[in-house]
C-alpha cells in the first residue's frame, strides 16, 4: 500500500481583499486598503498548486467561503434585500461589514487541524475545523469550512469529521497553522506537535504582552481527545511569547516541519530543549532532522517579511526534500544565503523551488497557509471526492472560470457594490458543480 502527502490549497474567492483585520499579523496590517488583484490572486494559487502536481505529488483543492457574508449581517440586526443589507452595514457599522467580507479562508492551513489513519485509535483520517475565534473574521469560517471537508472527504468508512470546538477563548483553535506531524514516513505511527501560546486557565504560565496568543493548550488537548491519539505519538510545545509580540501570530510563520525534519528558528519556541527530547524519544531510535536557523543568520523580522518558515516542505518523487518557498525569499539577501547554503548540508531538505504568491503575502500569508496536509494511503486517496483533486482537466477548467467571473481589481470601496454579491454567488453555485461539493454555502440552502 502507498502511502502520500497531499496538499489541499484553498481557491482564493472572488472577493479576495485587503482590508487589514488581523491584529498582530504584520502585512495584513501594513497593507490594509490597498488594491487588490481577485482574478490574479487565484491564478498565482492555481499555478503553484499546479506546479506542485506537476512535480508528482498529489494536489487537491478546497473551495472558498462566500463573502460578503450576508447571513451574519443579517443575524447581526441588518435587514432588507441583500442590497440593502451591504448598504446599511457598509455605512452604519463599516468595521463590522468589512469583517464579514474577510478573504482569510484562502489560507487552509488555518481550516483543520488533521490526523491521518496511521495515528488515530479507529483507522481513519480525522478532521476537526479551526473555531479561529480569536478574530472575529475568521470565527464565521467554521461551519461552512466543516460542510466543504464533509463533501472533499465524503466517505464514511475512511473519514471522520468532527464539529469544531467551543466557540470561546478558552479553546481558541487555529487549525493547522498550529499543528505539524513528524515521522519515518507518511505510513508509519507519526509524532503530532501540538503548538500553543498560552494556558487558558492558567494565567499565571508564561504568555505574550503585545499580541493575541490565538491558541491555547486546552484546545489542542481536546483536539488529540476527538481525534484518538495516544499519549505516545502526542507532543505540546508552547510557542514563544517574545516571538508573537515579534508578529509571529501562528506557528507556521516561524516553523514547519515534514516526516523526519523540523526546520525552526532559533527564537520559535519556549523550551526548546526540553520540547526537543520529547519529540526525539516519542520518534525513537529513528534521527530527526531539527534544523536550527540563528537569529544572526535570519532575523525574526526578517523571517517574517519574508516568511522563510512559512514554506512548505515537500518529498518529492526521489525521496529528496524540497521548499516551497515564496519569490520574497529569494529576493532577500539573507534568506536566499541561507537557502542556498541549506540544500548543501547534511539534511533530507535538497531543493528550493520559489513561487509567486504576491497578493497572498500581501494580506498577511505565504505558501504554506494556502494549503491543508493530508497524510492518506492509495485507498484514503481514491475514496475522497475525484473532482476535487487537481489535475490537467480540473486545472484548465478552473482557469477558465476564474476568467469568466473574476474581477482584475478590486478596491475595499467595492465590497458593498451589489453587483460584486451577485457575481461571487454566481461564480461559487458554478464552482460548486464543478467540484460536484452540493449545496455548501448559505445562499444555496434559503
Amino acid at each position: 500500500m502507498q502511502h502520500f502527502e497531499v496538499n489541499f490549497d484553498g481557491l482564493v474567492g472572488p472577493t479576495h481583499n485587503y482590508a487589514g483585520l488581523s491584529f498582530g499579523n504584520v502585512a495584513s496590517l501594513n497593507n490594509a486598503n490597498a488594491s487588490s488583484s481577485p482574478k490574479q490572486a487565484a491564478k498565482q494559487g492555481l499555478q503553484k498548486a499546479k506546479a506542485l502536481a506537476d512535480m508528482g505529488l498529489t494536489q487537491g483543492v478546497l473551495a472558498p467561503q462566500e463573502r460578503p457574508d450576508v447571513l451574519t449581517l443579517r443575524r447581526l440586526g441588518f435587514s432588507g434585500t441583500d442590497a440593502q443589507v451591504l448598504e446599511k452595514a457598509a455605512k452604519q457599522a463599516p468595521q463590522v461589514f468589512l469583517a464579514c467580507c474577510s478573504a482569510s479562508s484562502m489560507w487552509t492551513a488555518n481550516a483543520a487541524t488533521v490526523s491521518p489513519s496511521a495515528d488515530t485509535a479507529d483507522g481513519k483520517v480525522h478532521f476537526t475545523p479551526a473555531n479561529l475565534t480569536n478574530k472575529f473574521h475568521r470565527s464565521l469560517e467554521p461551519q461552512v469550512t466543516g460542510r466543504i471537508l464533509q463533501a472533499t472527504f465524503n466517505n464514511d468508512k475512511y473519514f471522520k469529521h468532527h464539529t469544531h470546538l467551543p466557540d470561546n477563548e478558552f479553546f481558541g483553535d487555529e487549525g493547522a497553522a498550529n499543528h505539524t506531524r513528524l515521522c519515518q514516513n507518511y505510513g508509519h505511527e507519526g509524532v503530532e506537535i501540538f503548538t500553543f501560546g498560552r494556558y487558558a486557565f492558567d494565567t499565571s504560565k508564561p504568555a505574550p504582552q503585545k499580541y493575541p496568543a490565538r491558541q491555547t493548550l486546552e484546545a489542542c488537548q481536546a483536539i488529540a481527545r476527538l481525534h484518538g491519539l495516544s499519549d505516545e505519538n502526542v507532543v505540546y510545545v508552547q510557542q514563544n511569547p517574545n516571538v508573537i509580540d515579534q508578529g509571529v501570530f501562528h506557528n507556521d510563520v516561524i516553523s514547519v516541519g515534514n516526516q523526519n525534519v523540523l526546520f525552526y528558528h532559533e527564537q520559535a519556541f519556549h523550551n526548546t530543549d526540553a520540547a526537543f527530547a520529547e519529540i526525539q524519544q516519542k520518534f525513537g531510535d529513528e534521527k530527526v532532522y531539527f534544523i536550527k536557523v540563528d537569529s544572526q543568520q535570519v532575523s525574526v523580522e526578517e523571517a517574517v517579511k519574508t516568511y522563510l518558515f512559512n514554506t512548505q516542505i515537500v518529498t518529492m518523487t526521489n525521496g529528496d526534500m524540497a521548499i516551497i518557498a515564496p519569490t520574497e525569499c529569494r529576493d532577500s539577501k539573507a534568506v536566499s544565503s541561507y537557502l542556498s547554503d541549506l540544500v548543501t548540508q547534511n539534511t533530507p531538505i535538497k531543493q528550493i523551488h520559489y513561487f509567486d504568491v504576491k497578493q497572498s503575502m500581501r494580506n498577511g500569508g505565504g505558501p504554506a497557509c494556502l494549503r491543508l496536509r493530508v497524510a492518506m494511503n492509495d485507498q484514503e486517496v481514491d475514496a475522497v471526492n475525484p473532482n476535487t483533486l487537481l489535475y490537467d482537466t480540473l486545472f484548465e477548467r478552473l482557469n477558465l472560470w476564474v476568467d469568466k467571473h473574476y474581477r482584475d481589481q478590486l478596491l475595499v470601496a467595492d465590497l458593498h457594490d451589489p453587483q460584486l454579491l451577485i457575481e461571487s454567488r454566481t461564480a461559487l453555485d458554478e464552482l460548486t458543480q464543478i467540484l460536484k461539493l452540493g449545496s455548501v454555502y448559505p445562499f444555496q440552502q434559503d
